[in-house]
């Protein structure tokens, strides 16, 4: 079994605020990080280059993440407050990104999933590739990880 990884670091800029309206603390504020996106490849055999994914073919993979997250404010689409963002959009002050299941690290994680699974397919590359996990980071000391199961 072969894997590889493809890291999209917090120099990348990934730079996103959001807030977890749920929870008791002062994360039901809003905040912000520069995320950190590590995607794992695995397959059972190698291309013709002996590869397991052509990480300069990810293009499609990073585009997806700057238009998701990069300066962007992303709330869930059951916070109460949505109404607020939505005026803030429109007003220009923000560039919002609703997401459907929540926010988080760990949602945030299985978006990423998800987005590397499409890149996966849309490349022709199901048949042998699998995404394997997806972890995003905040910062040094905070991350979650999705796991393909």
């Amino acid at each position: 079994m072969w894997q590889s990884t493809k890291k999209y670091g917090h120099e990348v800029g990934l730079s996103c605020t959001f807030r977890q309206w749920k929870a008791t603390s002062h994360c039901n504020q809003l905040h912000g990080y520069a995320l950190a996106f590590k995607f794992t490849f695995e397959s059972m055999s190698l291309d013709h280059r002996n590869w397991v994914v052509d990480f300069g073919g990810l293009k499609q993979l990073k585009q997806m993440l700057e238009d998701k997250f990069d300066h962007k404010t992303v709330i869930a689409a059951d916070d109460p407050k949505l109404d607020y963002f939505l005026k803030g959009q429109e007003e220009g002050v923000l560039s919002l990104t609703i997401a459907p299941e929540g926010v988080g690290c760990e949602m945030f994680a299985w978006m990423g999933f998800e987005m590397a699974e499409e890149v996966i397919s849309n490349l022709g590359l199901t048949d042998r590739v699998k995404v394997l996990s997806c972890e995003v980071s905040e910062h040094g000391s905070n991350s979650a990880l999705y796991v393909n199961d």
